[in-house]
């Protein structure tokens, strides 16, 4: 049975990968440091971990196995569950894949940089837009489908 687990504590489409979970019968566990309101769905678990920089990540990564679903927008954790064969997707519908898990962690070692050397460390970054969350809705979609099929 596939699972899916949402890195919580930022995720802008928590309510979309329960309606769309729930639709498939499926279990979601959130991960998060706290702070977030459990739901009433019986498919859906909530996991607070200890403060730190990568609790989450390292809960999800010791939970998660070959043929699950992670979502998040942490591109270290998105590399971390592709090595253990899970697909992942990023809360504005893109997935990442073992192809291009090299550039994206080099990208963002590249705007690291760059925002080192930015007055006051700022960059610019881009809203989450309906199209996003609906880009997101449909990859999920086929994700689990691809994912029941293999």
């Amino acid at each position: 049975m596939i699972a899916l687990f949402v890195d919580g504590d930022a995720c802008p489409v928590k309510a979309e990968v329960e309606k769309v979970a729930g639709r498939h019968g499926l279990s979601v566990t959130i991960v998060s440091n706290g702070g977030l309101r459990p739901s009433a769905n019986p498919l859906l678990r909530h996991v607070t971990v200890a403060e730190g920089a990568d609790a989450a990540d390292d809960w999800i990564v010791e939970h998660i196995a070959a043929g699950d679903i992670c979502i998040t927008a942490d591109i270290p954790l998105a590399s971390r569950c592709l090595e253990k064969g899970a697909r992942v997707i990023g809360p504005n519908g893109k997935p990442f894949t073992q192809d291009g898990i090299g550039m994206a962690l080099g990208m963002r070692d590249l705007s690291r940089h760059l925002r080192e050397l930015t007055p006051g460390g700022q960059t610019h970054h881009a809203g989450f837009s309906k199209q996003d969350r609906s880009r997101f809705l449909g990859v999920l979609e086929n994700c689990i489908v691809k994912a029941r099929r293999a």
